[in-house]
């Protein structure tokens, strides 16, 4: 994952980041990290990369990612 972003975002921008990404509003949650992360703005690319790991990472935590068989 993109920890330096993703450690840049408070506690609260983090839970917004993936509220947003699990209601499928895919846009809003990357204008929330550009807004929310400490330092320097990060870049689209960034916060893109970033969006598919928690992605990846929410939906394998809802059990979605396991094979079925």
């Amino acid at each position: 994952m993109n920890d330096s972003l993703w450690g840049r975002l408070s506690a609260e921008g983090q839970r917004e980041v993936d509220r947003l990404i699990t209601a499928g509003r895919n846009v809003q949650a990357i204008l929330v990290m550009r807004e929310c992360a400490d330092g320097l703005k990060p870049g689209i690319h960034e916060c893109v990369d970033l969006l598919d790991c928690r992605f990846t990472a929410l939906r394998q935590a809802s059990g979605e990612g396991e094979a079925s068989g």
